[in-house]
């Protein structure tokens, strides 16, 4: 079952363990709504009858034991070792969040998963952790090393998604690759990555329902999908906007972000950036005409037999070119 009581039990208790983090007052209270969204967010993803998704939250779960254990050492050292217990603490949420250099484990645990899981770990299971780095930028350590995992991420996620074949290992190395870009938002303004965030979050929902409806995983499973060719250019314009091509919704955040950098003069952070988005937008596009030039025969009742995920392709078609409407909406105002 898809919406099963005990699945919605352990959906609200993720989402509370998440809300608690975000609002505590101490470190102590943080790593326990950390552990209470990690022991929810592991009977989601496991299964009985899939080896794969098990496996994944073994490794997930081994991770995240790992990052907790490191947030409990050093908040026990605060008062003694102020700057290194912070420092190891900040490390120790970029490894919960898949962040370079501890990004190994987040594209691994992404290939177990179906794309309902893969959109949590995408979206809710970074906020917490954001949030919690964003509250140690005051340190010139902290500073410098999300500055360093950012430029790292960047660099890794763009490079790691050349060659890939798998649509989520895909997803995976662009969301480091989007996380280069909320890190230095962070080190801005919290305002910019709270921005960046939620579309980012709408953006990536976006794409990973219409691979889910369309059951696709790889390239080939795209390429071959019995489905009309209006949800082949609905995906193809959910990763250009995700890739943040200027007419679309991703688009918007990145021009945010760019504005800040330079009133701020990252000049050297911000072209790392640029260049690492072209090699993204390389690798959607390579998908996209792949998807589209290389289109599976179709039956006639198959286009027929979409019709029941017509609204959820409007909300779709709203979520990518929203961006679209900006520019008109600034010329009225």
């Amino acid at each position: 079952m898809l919406f099963s009581p005990y699945k919605t039990m352990f959906f609200l208790s993720l989402i509370s363990g998440t809300i608690l983090s975000i609002s505590s007052s101490s470190w102590l209270l943080a790593w326990i709504g950390l552990e209470l969204n990690l022991m929810s967010f592991i009977p989601l993803i496991s299964s009985k009858t899939n080896l794969i998704s098990s496996e994944a939250a073994l490794k997930y779960f081994l991770i995240q034991a790992l990052g907790s254990a490191i947030i409990v050492f050093s908040s026990t050292m605060l008062t003694i070792y102020s700057s290194f217990s912070l420092l190891a603490i900040s490390f120790a949420l970029l490894l919960k969040m898949g962040a370079c250099p501890f990004h190994f484990w987040f594209p691994q645990v992404m290939e177990g998963m179906n794309w309902l899981h893969a959109t949590l770990l995408m979206t809710v299971q970074k906020l917490a952790p954001m949030f919690l780095i964003s509250y140690l930028t005051f340190n010139m350590f902290c500073w410098v090393a999300i500055a360093a995992a950012a430029c790292f991420s960047a660099i890794i996620g763009a490079i790691g998604g050349l060659n890939q074949t798998s649509l989520r290992k895909i997803l995976a190395f662009s969301s480091i690759n989007h996380m280069s870009w909320m890190l230095f938002s962070m080190l801005i303004n919290e305002t910019s990555w709270i921005i960046y965030f939620v579309l980012y979050a709408l953006i990536t929902t976006s794409i990973t329902m219409l691979f889910f409806s369309l059951q696709a995983y790889y390239f080939s499973n795209l390429i071959n999908a019995q489905c009309s060719t209006l949800s082949k250019t609905i995906s193809m314009m959910a990763l250009f906007s995700l890739g943040g091509l200027p007419p679309f919704s991703g688009f918007i955040p990145k021009w945010i972000v760019v504005q800040e950098m330079i009133y701020c003069s990252y000049f050297h952070a911000m072209i790392l950036l640029l260049f690492s988005s072209l090699i993204t937008l390389y690798f959607y596009i390579r998908l996209s005409i792949s998807s589209i030039s290389l289109s599976h025969p179709q039956n006639k009742w198959v286009n027929n037999s979409n019709h029941v995920t017509s609204p959820l392709k409007i909300i779709f078609y709203f979520m990518n070119l929203f961006g679209l409407l900006v520019p008109s909406l600034l010329f009225i105002l």
